[in-house]
């Protein structure tokens, strides 16, 4: 069987509720798209025609990528005791070393990451390098711009 995918429910729950979009809203859609350009004639040279079955292409691609994920998915429920160290699910408080800078990410599944709400993959390279470490120490990361170190401030869950 294929790898698990690590997620959290919110993110599972999104993922459903994509796949349930796409099945009921966006598939009869595209295929009314599809019905009106055949109408139109020769679908051979007919652009309207082409363009919307590259659409419905990209709805059934997307809807099996949804479909695999979900079917691997082991959702990962954070919660319990307070942490004592960064794992799946737990939201950490970071201070740049050089800048000083505080940011606070959350760990999520690949599918839920979204770096403008703080939330990073499970798989991300400063997620790795967080990843059992606990309040007080400090992990040097390789970011695009080079390295940076992060001293981990605080440990919860949202």
């Amino acid at each position: 069987m294929s790898e698990r995918i690590p997620m959290t429910r919110t993110g599972y729950e999104k993922l459903s509720e994509e796949l349930k979009q796409l099945k009921t809203v966006e598939r009869r859609a595209i295929s009314k798209e599809i019905e009106i350009a055949r109408a139109h004639g020769d679908i051979s040279e007919n652009a309207e025609f082409h363009a919307a079955k590259e659409k419905q292409s990209h709805i059934e691609g997307r809807i099996r990528t949804v479909e695999d994920r979900l079917a691997r998915a082991q959702v990962i429920e954070p919660g319990g005791q307070p942490p004592d160290a960064i794992r799946f699910g737990v939201t950490t408080d970071l201070e740049d070393s050089e800048t000083g800078e505080i940011v606070r990410y959350t760990i999520v599944g690949e599918d839920e990451a979204d770096l403008t709400r703080g939330e990073i993959s499970v798989t991300s390279p400063v997620a790795r390098a967080l990843l059992g470490k606990e309040v007080g120490e400090t992990v040097t990361v390789r970011v695009p711009k080079g390295s940076r170190e992060l001293e981990i401030l605080e440990i919860c869950y949202r």
